[in-house]
């Protein structure tokens, strides 16, 4: 079980947002290659990244934030947020993006991400962020009618390396994550699925762990280590990462 910590990066920011919405960002430092840093220095062996503002704007915005970071660690980092085009996907994975996330163009535009999976074997992960079940996307802004396993099961096939979960409605809010929602979307796929939104303690994260026989394989946190309801040396120890 991975614990991947989460910088949300907005307006060069590290921020969280409560359930998506960009008007309610809380910041938490001003540079995100000294809290990459700080994560890695205790142990965490992996990173998600997330461009808010270029999840909104379908391109990358906050590109020199991300780049400061890949410069200032030396454990992988997954990128998601306005990745929609081979050109961009290519340029990521050459600056050292250990796996790029594709969100919304995995709704609108399958074929891209079956072609990515070709280019680059194993460094593609699918993001689907779901609302009552339904796929939302364009940075959370329109929810669709398609579901997340429905989404998830059109890329079986295609060599995706791993589907993150999230709930939106749990994101930000500290309110527990899904894990229930995330585990029944594994039981359905051969793709390992990762769990998102809602962390709020060690015990969230146990809860996921419990659930890793089922095909989950991480959980994301982002508040809760921020604001210290989850212990990070902690939650390494118990998940035996250290």
């Amino acid at each position: 079980m991975i614990l991947f910590p989460a910088i949300d990066l907005k307006d060069g920011q590290c921020v969280r947002l409560f359930k998506g919405e960009m008007d309610k960002a809380t910041v938490f430092g001003d540079d995100p290659a000294a809290q990459a840093r700080r994560f890695t220095d205790a142990g965490c062996r992996w990173l998600h990244v997330v461009d808010l503002n270029g999840a909104f704007a379908g391109h990358p915005v906050n590109a020199a934030a991300v780049e400061a970071i890949l410069a200032a660690v030396d454990v992988p980092v997954q990128l998601g947020g306005g990745i929609r085009d081979h050109a961009a996907i290519d340029r990521w994975i050459d600056l050292g993006v250990s796996r790029v996330i594709l969100g919304t163009v995995a709704l609108r535009d399958p074929a891209l991400v079956r072609e990515a999976c070709r280019r680059h074997p194993g460094r593609i992960a699918v993001g689907i962020d779901a609302r009552d079940g339904r796929v939302a996307v364009e940075g959370w802004a329109e929810t669709s009618d398609v579901t997340a396993l429905d989404l998830a099961l059109r890329f079986e096939d295609a060599g995706v390396a791993a589907i993150i979960h999230t709930d939106i409605d749990r994101d930000g809010a500290l309110s527990g994550p899904n894990v229930e929602a995330s585990a029944q979307l594994a039981e359905h796929l051969t793709t390992p699925v990762i769990v998102s939104g809602g962390v709020s303690s060690l015990d969230d994260v146990l809860a996921v762990q419990a659930q890793a026989h089922r095909g989950l394989e991480g959980v994301i946190s982002g508040r809760a280590l921020y604001d210290g309801r989850l212990n990070l040396a902690a939650a390494l120890v118990a998940l035996g990462a250290v």
